[in-house]
């Protein structure tokens, strides 16, 4: 039981940094770069993006993330006495979920958007349909990464005060 809590644990650790450095990425590069960039090259890039990002192991560390942590969570709850891990567990599955849900009424919307827009060279008003987007797309994945990055550190603080072989 200590090893399949261990490893749920690591795993969660791993793929919720993922998660947290693929929006921090964003955050602090990908978005500035394009913030440089005219209308049409903006929305032809994120749909892109959008399109690419969504692939196995984009999949395995966005859900894995989730299934991870409360796989963790439920094994040091089976335990005999929770563990000291149980509260920074719990606090990691609620940013994270929160993270979803961010996503799920936010950024996936606006990537809908984005996408039936249309293709960029054919949009009448590409910086209507920018503005749409990066308005709130923007701000909202900061705080994905914000979510994403309390959630780490409390899998760290989890790791380390419950990793008891």
């Amino acid at each position: 039981m200590e090893f399949a809590r261990l490893a749920s644990l690591i795993a969660a650790t791993v793929t919720t940094g993922l998660m947290a450095g693929l929006f921090f990425a964003f955050d602090i590069s990908v978005m500035p770069a394009l913030k440089r960039a005219d209308d049409r090259t903006v929305i032809q890039v994120m749909q892109r993006i959008n399109t690419a990002i969504v692939n196995g192991l984009f999949l395995l560390a966005f859900l894995g993330a989730l299934a991870f942590t409360a796989l963790a969570l439920a094994l040091h709850l089976a335990g005999d006495d929770g563990g000291p891990a149980t509260w920074p567990l719990t606090a990691a599955l609620v940013a994270y979920v929160l993270q979803l849900g961010i996503t799920g009424r936010v950024n996936i919307p606006l990537n809908n958007a984005l996408d039936q827009a249309g293709p960029a060279d054919r949009i009448p008003d590409p910086a209507a349909v920018r503005r749409a987007f990066e308005s709130r797309w923007v701000p909202a994945n900061r705080w994905r990464t914000a979510l994403c990055t309390l959630a780490l550190g409390c899998l760290a603080w989890a790791l380390i005060v419950g990793a008891r072989i």
